[in-house]
């Protein structure tokens, strides 16, 4: 399909083609697998998961996974039908009004900014323990700690600004250093799984084991709480669709990458999940509650050649953060390109030199670096915000699956003989859409009532203050209702059009 064709097809969505078509096959694939990043985020949070749920969390897991993959094949059908930015606010408005596709874009764009915070400050996890030289600010790295804090802001707004800067040269060097960084992401899973099953301790039998945390119907709550690991993890994966307008064949390329992206991520985290449980030194001396992942690999692995995964791991959350930064500065552009949103024609411009919105990733580099802020004395506070993020994300997900399974009821997909661009048939679920659609949607619903849920031990472990027990209802409370000051403000009931004066 030639560029042409390409820019006629968007024309046909009311759009003039502003974005460079850069992005191959590949590096759509790392748009998706970046954001989900597992060796950033199963590094993070091992330990949260494993600590509520021992080893026997490991079957969240697969649950998560095969509920996202729903989603993800009701998302690849939406991709090859609307390969437009800003998808998750574009199919929902497109699938039910303008007012919903509005909030889901809304709600998408916070939980990316906090998002992007989250994944920065990972490196406080990582570059210390790598080098002391990384802790700029002398004492404790702990996160919780008033030096690992502030630390940890500063290392966090060093790399928002570098990603930043990447985002702003041009798309081109964004997909360069996100798919040099998710090639060397899947060597390091690939190494860490073959290098701890190298070194196991005991056998697969392990994943059946409770830790204690409880057993039968006792074991149901330990269990939810200890999903939301998982939960935390396999989401993102719609980013190849937030780059359609930069992707090159969007109907052909956008809906392969959002599953393989997905299922690399699933079957890739899955192996260095149940690898750590067969190769930790110990299930119970409480190291691996405490310390998760980097405990393994150290003690397994020794110091060198855990501090070379760390440095890949280090890679990884830089590569992440980037990610995600893009994907939410498309989503600004698109919703601005609409007009729908404070200073749109700033937010909408796209620079002719290098045919990227740059404002828009400034604004969410500037948002992020600012949340990192709350993290200095704040710890708990900034925890319960990124935790609360996720929540986000999988409203908007709702946003857009629920529109679409009424939809499908009442007769979507009508495709009139539409191809891709290369001719072949667009990605379809044919006759079983209906089915996957619904479950997408119960699993979504569920999952939100599990994230949400106002548990102390989620998101106020020390119980100093009572406000972050509820922190995700009040937090995405307030978020809709900010958004809906804002929409009421900027955005406009259609005007009528003109009635022509007659001739005199």
């Amino acid at each position: 399909m030639t560029t042409t064709t390409d820019a006629a097809d968007l024309r046909g969505f009311g759009y003039e083609p502003e974005l460079r078509r850069s992005i191959g096959t590949y590096a759509s694939f790392a748009a998706g697998f970046s954001f989900v990043s597992i060796l950033t985020t199963v590094f993070q949070l091992f330990a949260f998961g494993f600590s509520f749920g021992g080893p026997a969390f490991f079957w969240t897991w697969p649950l998560v996974f095969l509920g996202q993959f729903m989603v993800a094949l009701n998302f690849a059908e939406l991709a090859a039908r609307y390969p437009i930015s800003g998808c998750i606010y574009q199919w929902s408005r497109r699938l039910s009004t303008a007012t919903v596709g509005w909030f889901a874009g809304w709600v998408m764009i916070i939980a990316q900014i906090a998002t992007v915070a989250a994944a920065a400050i990972a490196l406080q996890v990582v570059l210390p323990s790598i080098w002391s030289g990384f802790q700029l600010v002398g004492g404790d790295p702990s996160l919780t700690s008033p030096t690992g804090a502030t630390n940890a802001v500063i290392l966090g707004s060093i790399l928002i600004a570098l990603t930043t800067v990447v985002n702003v040269v041009g798309v081109r060097l964004m997909a360069i250093v996100n798919s040099t960084g998710v090639t060397l992401e899947i060597i390091g899973v690939v190494a860490v799984v073959v290098l701890l099953l190298f070194n196991i301790e005991r056998g697969p039998g392990v994943v059946f084991d409770t830790g204690g945390t409880g057993s039968g119907p006792g074991y149901i709550g330990p269990f939810l709480v200890s999903a939301l690991m998982a939960a935390y993890v396999v989401v993102g994966f719609d980013s190849a669709g937030e780059l359609s307008e930069e992707t090159r064949d969007p109907r052909h390329t956008a809906p392969r990458t959002i599953l393989r992206a997905l299922a690399a991520a699933g079957v890739g985290g899955g192996l260095m999940l149940l690898a750590a449980l067969m190769a930790a030194p110990s299930l119970t001396d409480g190291r691996l509650a405490t310390e998760g992942l980097p405990y393994v690999l150290t003690s397994r692995l020794g110091e060198t050649g855990g501090r070379i995964l760390l440095i890949d791991v280090a890679i990884a959350i830089a590569v992440c953060t980037l990610a995600i930064q893009t994907a939410g500065s498309r989503m600004i552009f698109s919703m601005a390109r609409d007009g729908v949103l404070p200073f749109s024609a700033a937010l909408s411009r796209v620079s002719p030199r290098t045919g990227t919105p740059a404002l828009p990733a400034i604004v969410v580099g500037v948002g992020a670096a600012g949340l990192l802020l709350i993290n200095i004395g704040q710890a708990a506070l900034f925890t319960a915000i990124t935790s609360v993020c996720i929540v986000m994300l999988y409203i908007a997900y709702a946003l857009v699956t629920i529109p679409l399974l009424v939809r499908r009821l009442r007769g979507w997909p009508s495709d009139d003989g539409r191809l891709t661009e290369r001719g072949g048939r667009l990605f379809s679920l044919g006759r079983f859409g209906i089915a996957v659609n619904a479950l997408a949607v119960v699993y979504g619903l569920g999952m939100i009532l599990n994230l949400g849920w106002p548990r102390q031990e989620v998101y106020d472990p020390a119980g100093t203050h009572w406000y972050l027990h509820y922190f995700s209802l009040l937090f995405v409370g307030g978020a809709l209702l900010l958004g809906a000051v804002v929409h009421r403000r900027y955005v406009r009931a259609p005007k009528p059009a003109p009635v022509p004066v007659p001739a005199a």
